[in-house]
């Protein structure tokens, strides 16, 4: 049996063009396009999706967790949200299906962007899972991610309306991200969704969840000054390595 190539897409565009690349470079029937389906995404991502797959000329097959419909239903039944060692959402939406999905001789293919932070970042996925074979055609091709953006423009297709909000990433924009600590990121979140904001807000502080760092010290959602600036809006990547994720974080704060 071929060995099938895995390009996972997030709904932004450098894993779109990651796939693309994979399509190029593997022969096309062993290509499988995987999405892990979070519940938390934007409405416009799937019109995004849809797109890219017109483009492609093959569908994304979804994976979605047995147990949570969402990863408000996770935060909620665990009553956890996020902490030192990353965001439960990510274990259970995206890790747990992955693991139920994928097969040892699997290729990978990954969205990193040949930026310094990603080629970190693939650097620590491949030391975490030296198990899997896996593959950046991006960092391969020279490609950062201003340069994908720009080749799914080219294609005619508009990119997320998340990447015009000035958010850095396409991912959960329905509850946000709770990796993020950023206050820039939160106070952009609060500019464009206060309803949902809201929501997060009140739930992370029933569960005692402080989110937003705030001149180094974790604080409540709801204690975010109404005038914070939103320029430095900063969101990690929601990939499978969600305790590097909280590393970033903490760099970036």
């Amino acid at each position: 049996m071929s060995r099938r190539v895995l390009a996972w897409v997030s709904g932004g565009a450098a894993s779109i063009i990651a796939a693309r690349l994979a399509l190029k470079l593997f022969c096309r029937e062993h290509v499988v396009l995987v999405r892990c389906e979070t519940g938390n995404e934007d409405e416009d991502n799937l019109r995004f999706e849809k797109e890219c797959e017109a483009w492609l000329g093959m569908p994304v097959t979804v994976l979605q967790s047995d147990k949570y419909s969402d990863c408000w239903d996770v935060w909620t039944q665990r009553r956890y949200m996020a902490g030192i060692n990353g965001a439960p959402c990510t274990l259970h939406m995206k890790v747990e299906p992955r693991l139920t999905f994928q097969r040892p001789d699997d290729v990978h293919v990954f969205g990193y962007t040949n930026d310094a932070l990603d080629i970190a970042r693939f650097a620590k996925l491949r030391e975490t899972y030296f198990e899997l074979d896996i593959r950046a055609p991006l960092i391969e091709q020279h490609l950062n991610k201003a340069a994908t953006l720009q080749l799914v423009e080219n294609a005619g297709i508009d990119l997320p309306r998340s990447y015009r909000m000035g958010f850095p990433n396409a991912n959960c924009l329905k509850s946000g991200c709770v990796k993020a600590s950023s206050p820039d990121y939160w106070s952009l979140y609060r500019h464009h969704f206060p309803e949902r904001f809201a929501r997060t807000a009140a739930f992370s502080r029933e569960i005692g969840a402080r989110l937003v760092r705030i001149n180094g010290e974790r604080r409540f959602l709801d204690e975010l000054p109404a005038n914070w600036p939103m320029a430095r809006a900063f969101a990690p990547a929601c990939d499978f390595l969600c305790q590097i994720a909280e590393q970033e974080m903490n760099e970036a704060a």
